[in-house]
């Protein structure tokens, strides 16, 4: 993104150069014009910027600039110098869309101060377009696997090379990480895309129906089974089925589901039968099942039938910084789901967004982002004489990713300036400069 910049417009030559000389002083790029069909050029939708015009001119008087500017674009911040007379008509011109309104006499430094936020306002606006430009260009994986960083690119690049074959997976994730998500993408990225994609929940089937649901039964196999029923495993012929939680199921039917992954045949309950089965297992997991097979609660002969292939979920905590994109794209879901529009999000709600833990991952984050749309989310205030300035919430945002990748890395300064892309150096100044204490440091890294 350019440099930000004070678009001011006044035809009084001595007003408009001192104005400048001051704004410049307290760090602002400016443009100044006595012409606004001058200024009015320099508007686009992607103009970083704020309109500083004032009201009494000849000609082409500043309500009409405004009235210009914002059909180009009507989130543009418009600040209108006035006379004292002119109160009343900024009054108006403010319900019609103005950012602010001066009344002259005025301080240059106030006027910095307005131009300062209508700037940060100005880049979350620009900056929100910009997410919500790039996620509507993304599609098939990118658009269901979100994110910048090298895990992402990583994960989307096993599973892209994964789902042009029939291998079996064994997907491994944290609560919450996006397990089905990947499945999915498995599923409609490959050739199976036309046929079903059946996912089972092996934690939420009860044990005395799941076998049922699996297989499928005749009529009388069982007390009220009263009809033939097509399993689900036959009903997925030349699909897909997910097994989420697949360590909750029961030993006794991971014994039948080795055989049916092994032979690609079912035998309906009832029945004796062989049914040809054509379909993809990916099976998905929270815990260590080698563990668990040592342990007696999962079979080890399943475990090395299912582990061929795997794929790996990162946490949401070790990639902070795939926040900004992932909530935006959370929060462009729940628009569309709750009819909604979707509030500028704050740079200091999304470094509070990136320190914290989440234990529930992306499932956490996407409850976050619909409470935020709903607007049951607080952003917070700034405390009391606190600055929400540019430099200050860049400050606020780079603290919090430093902070939250030390923490991640158990202090190690190592590990966390090479996964920042700092030199030791640098890392040590910022750390001093955001007040990063001693005890987060790990001096023999």
């Amino acid at each position: 993104m350019d440099q930000a910049c004070v678009l001011l417009v006044d035809d009084e030559d001595d007003l408009r150069a001192s104005l400048t000389q001051g704004l410049e002083l307290t760090g602002h790029k400016v443009v100044a014009t006595g012409d606004p069909e001058t200024a009015l050029e320099k508007i686009k939708r992607d103009f970083y910027g704020v309109l500083v015009t004032d009201i009494r001119m000849p000609g082409t008087d500043g309500f009409e600039v405004m009235r210009k500017a914002l059909e180009i674009d009507p989130a543009l911040p418009v600040v209108l110098i006035t006379g004292h007379g002119d109160v009343p008509l900024a009054v108006e011109a403010m319900r019609s869309g103005a950012y602010d309104f001066m009344e002259k006499p005025f301080s240059v430094t106030s006027l910095a101060s307005v131009a300062e936020r209508a700037l940060d306002k100005r880049r979350l606006v620009l900056e929100n377009r910009k997410l919500r430009e790039e996620l509507a260009d993304r599609s098939g994986i990118e658009g269901r696997l979100v994110g910048r960083t090298a895990a992402m690119d990583q994960l989307r690049r096993t599973v892209l090379a994964l789902a042009t074959t029939d291998a079996d997976v064994l997907i491994l994730g944290e609560t919450g990480s996006g397990k089905e998500v990947v499945a999915r993408a498995l599923h409609d990225e490959g050739p199976r895309r036309a046929k079903p994609f059946v996912a089972l929940n092996c934690g939420a089937l009860p044990a005395e129906i799941i076998e049922s649901e699996l297989f499928g039964h005749e009529k009388g196999a069982f007390t009220g089974a009263s009809g033939q029923r097509i399993g689900k495993l036959e009903h997925a012929h030349g699909g897909t089925v997910f097994l989420d939680e697949i360590e909750s199921m029961p030993l006794e039917l991971q014994v039948k589901l080795l055989r049916v992954i092994e032979t690609r045949t079912i035998e309906r309950l009832g029945s004796n039968r062989s049914i040809d089965l054509d379909v993809r297992f990916i099976a998905a997991t929270k815990e260590d099942l080698e563990e668990a097979g040592k342990q007696g609660r999962f079979r080890l002969d399943l475990f090395y039938r299912l582990n061929v292939v795997s794929v790996s979920i990162p946490p949401l905590r070790d990639r902070l910084e795939d926040i900004p994109l992932l909530f935006q794209h959370l929060a462009v879901e729940a628009r569309a789901r709750y009819r909604r529009e979707i509030p500028d999000v704050s740079d200091s709600y999304l470094a509070k967004l990136m320190a914290r833990e989440w234990p529930g991952n992306v499932r956490e984050l996407r409850n976050v982002a619909d409470r935020f749309v709903l607007g049951l989310e607080d952003q917070g205030e700034p405390e009391p004489g606190a600055s929400s300035t540019l430099f200050d919430q860049v400050a606020a945002y780079e603290k919090a990713l430093i902070a939250a990748e030390l923490k991640r890395n158990a202090g190690s300064i190592k590990t966390t300036y090479e996964n920042l892309g700092l030199s030791r150096k640098a890392l040590y100044e910022k750390m001093r400069k955001y007040g990063l204490g001693k005890e987060e440091m790990d001096t023999s890294g």
